[in-house]
């Protein structure tokens, strides 16, 4: 399963800096979904119940953090969108990563092993 777009925000937030409270995770995404408090707390509680992020309590706040892979989780969307939106087959071109806010240098020959891995024939096919 992979997460949704409002999701996936929340775990970029998280994968940059982890863990964060609920309220600073909505002081974050509030602008780009313009949604209440309550709505953050459910995407939050629905994320951990597909165990994409986990929460433990610290005082009075729940502080999440990602519990999803973030090379793999980037990998499988990236080549679901390649294959189901473009109709791209084949391996995807690593320069299109080159420039990410998300992926540091370091990170980028995980990627392409893990990009070379979706594309290689799954065993018993």
């Amino acid at each position: 399963m992979q997460p949704t777009a409002p999701e996936l925000e929340i775990l970029k937030l998280l994968w940059h800096n982890e863990p964060r409270t609920a309220r600073e995770l909505h002081d974050l995404i509030a602008p780009i979904y313009d949604w209440s408090y309550s709505s953050t707390r459910k995407t939050l509680e629905r994320m951990g119940e597909k165990e994409f992020v986990r929460s433990e309590s610290q005082g009075n706040k729940r502080i999440y953090y990602s519990t999803l892979d973030k090379m793999t989780t980037l990998a499988q969307i990236s080549k679901d969108f390649a294959k189901r939106v473009l109709e791209l087959d084949g391996p995807l071109p690593m320069a299109m990563f080159a420039d990410s806010k998300l992926i540091n240098s370091n990170e980028i020959d995980d990627l392409e092993k893990l990009l070379n891995e979706l594309d290689s024939p799954q065993k018993g096919e």
